[in-house]
């Protein structure tokens, strides 16, 4: 909420990133597929280093023979880094607006007038290198950064608050009309703990009430009747101090439930997937998953994974036995997620550990960084990424959400 408020685990796109949102920099020369290695196999940068030419089959490729589109949260301000912008243009399909859409920058005051500049900066940036875009979050109870204090954010009478928020929902997806593929309408709005499934300490619901759910996601349909509409929520894979991840199941289905009953128009439900690489065979139930996944199914939604990383904890610092345990988490979650035909999108939060909020926001007490993502942070791929590669290319075709211009 306000700048000085703790950090808590819905903490993903927090408004301290700590660098500025700049303007981007060119595009790099596209490598050609022709010289790429087969899919299912990884190979490493020639060289191993961060400028060397990328041979290998990109990760969107394997994905989208199988009508699965992978892809990667990315900023503006990550973007100015050449080399990076080099490897995400070459392995996604698709681009998640890590904070560039987050109300800090759209509006870092209550009475600030909307900024789209960065929003601007980054679907051109999608659309020059044929990449979807997919936008977040337009409904949330963090990422208002220093320009607001909690008195703004709870003190609000409901008339303000309504108008505050529907015309901002409106304003932002009627802007990008036709060209943003899907929006998280609603971000980590449950609670394991409340009978409706519904968390009360969110300041649209302590003055809308829940209503302000359907009627965010009426506003979106309306602005953009063909963007794909998502509900997305963290927690979902293992316990963790606060929930049992088989009671979030069970409460995101009754929302689920309440929503569609009442023909809000939602087209698909966002499982984070904000991994944990300590004793996540023992914790994870396989089953218990693959059953709330065909239970999504089953309400005939489709399935994304918005923001997949593996937090390290739990694991020795020695960098080979952390990536063998964090490589292990990726294949393990992907085994039984991909095994789902709803499944249709796959998005890690980021591709480098260079730039992950992992390290940031929950440093290792060791001290030792953070290596929870496909790529290095000199941007060489690592067991994670072949766990990546593995799982898409062990996957079941499917009948893909969205056509890809990548693909002619």
């Amino acid at each position: 909420m306000s700048g000085d408020q703790g950090l808590t685990r819905r903490s993903a796109l927090r408004c301290a990133s700590g660098a500025a949102a700049v303007g981007l920099v060119g595009r790099p020369a596209r490598v050609s597929a022709q010289d790429a290695t087969p899919a299912g196999q990884a190979s490493p940068i020639p060289g191993a280093t961060p400028t060397a030419d990328i041979t290998r089959v990109p990760l969107w490729k394997p994905a989208s023979d199988r009508g699965i589109f992978y892809g990667t949260s990315l900023a503006t301000w990550q973007a100015e880094n050449a080399d990076y912008l080099r490897i995400v243009d070459h392995e996604a399909a698709i681009l998640f607006t890590e904070d560039d859409l987050l109300w800090y920058k759209l509006r870092p005051t209550p009475g600030a007038d909307l900024d789209f500049q960065f929003g601007d900066q980054f679907i051109a940036l999608a659309e020059e290198q044929q990449q979807l875009m997919f936008g977040a979050h337009l409904v949330w109870d963090e990422g208002f950064g220093e320009g607001w204090t909690e008195d703004d954010l709870w003190g609000m009478d409901e008339a303000t608050e309504r108008g505050l928020l529907f015309d901002t929902v409106e304003a932002v997806v009627d802007r990008y009309r036709g060209r943003i593929a899907g929006w998280v309408v609603v971000n980590e709005v449950i609670d394991a703990h409340e009978a409706d499934g519904l968390r009360r300490d969110y300041p649209w619901y302590e003055t809308i009430g829940p209503a302000f759910i359907a009627e965010s996601f009426e506003i979106a349909r309306s602005a953009d009747p063909d963007a794909t509409l998502v509900l997305n929520e963290f927690g979902l894979e293992t316990d963790d101090a606060f929930d049992r991840a088989a009671d979030k199941r069970e409460k995101a289905v009754i929302v689920l439930d309440g929503l569609l009953d009442a023909d809000v128009p939602l087209d698909a439900f966002g499982v984070q997937a904000h991994l944990e690489a300590g004793d996540f065979a023992v914790k994870f139930d396989p089953d218990g998953y693959r059953q709330f996944l065909t239970d999504l199914a089953e309400r005939a939604v489709k399935i994304l994974i918005t923001e997949m990383d593996v937090l390290d904890d739990g694991v020795p610092a020695d960098i080979k036995t952390r990536d063998a345990a964090v490589a292990d988490t990726y294949a393990r979650y992907l085994e039984v997620a991909l095994d789902e035909p709803a499944v249709v999108l796959l998005m890690t939060f980021g591709l480098t550990d260079r730039f992950t909020w992992l390290q940031e926001g929950y440093p290792r007490e060791d001290e030792a960084e953070r290596r929870p993502l496909p790529f290095d942070a000199d941007l060489r791929p690592k067991p994670a990424y072949d766990a990546l590669l593995g799982g898409i290319a062990g996957a079941a075709p499917r009948d893909p959400l969205w056509r890809s211009s990548r693909e002619g």
